[in-house]
């Protein structure tokens, strides 16, 4: 079994550690971040970092690398103070990944990409049509993370836009049903294929599959 120290770790050339770190941790959720900047411009992003904070309020997470360059997605939420999160399936999966990508600030990804722009009465920052789960977001916190010059963005959920099919009755949503992809790495995009459901672990009953 190989092993690498941390020293061994920070002697990696830059890209092959980015590619190594980023992708040693496991499979991640997958989306593209839509949003509008005052002048009406659309952006879109592709976005592996996100993360559940809470159902009470409705939050979610995510990290935005160092503003040390342009971030277009960072302006927006902190100009409109919206924006949305698109499941990615694989009817579109090179088009987000192209999304990656430096466009000029000017320039809208959609059109680039070729996804077509969906609005929904009464919030500014633009759908991806073709998703299959569609989040809609107000801003609520920027986080500045001093260890390494990232930036935590923390949304609540305003509406979210997905098929009846996959909603189960106990409020389970079936991303395997809906096609949504997972990603390993910066490069890597993956299928998902549902293994089981548990029951609630508790220490005086034996575990049982879920069945809905």
């Amino acid at each position: 079994m190989l092993h690498f120290t941390l020293d061994k770790i920070l002697s990696l050339e830059k890209r092959y550690r980015a590619s190594f770190i980023n992708s040693v941790l496991g499979f991640k959720s997958l989306c593209l971040v839509g949003t509008k900047n005052t002048l009406g411009e659309s952006n879109l992003a592709v976005f592996n970092s996100f993360f559940h904070l809470g159902a009470h309020p409705p939050l979610i997470g995510f990290i935005i690398r160092p503003d040390t360059v342009e971030r277009n997605t960072l302006s927006n939420i902190l100009e409109t103070k919206k924006f949305t999160i698109n499941h990615v399936t694989e009817a579109f999966y090179k088009k987000a990944h192209q999304t990656s990508a430096r466009y000029p600030s000017d320039t809208s990804e959609f059109d680039e990409v070729g996804l077509k722009e969906e609005l929904k009465e009464g919030f500014i920052a633009p759908f991806v049509k073709d998703s299959s789960i569609k989040i809609a977001l107000q801003f609520r916190e920027k986080i500045d993370i001093e260890i390494n010059g990232t930036i935590m963005i923390i949304g609540e959920i305003q509406d979210i836009y997905l098929p009846e099919e996959i909603l189960k009755k106990d409020g389970y949503v079936d991303l395997a049903e809906a096609g949504s992809l997972t990603n390993n790495g910066l490069d890597s995009y993956h299928k998902v294929e549902k293994l089981d459901r548990l029951s609630y672990a508790k220490t005086d009953k034996p575990l049982t599959s879920i069945e809905l």
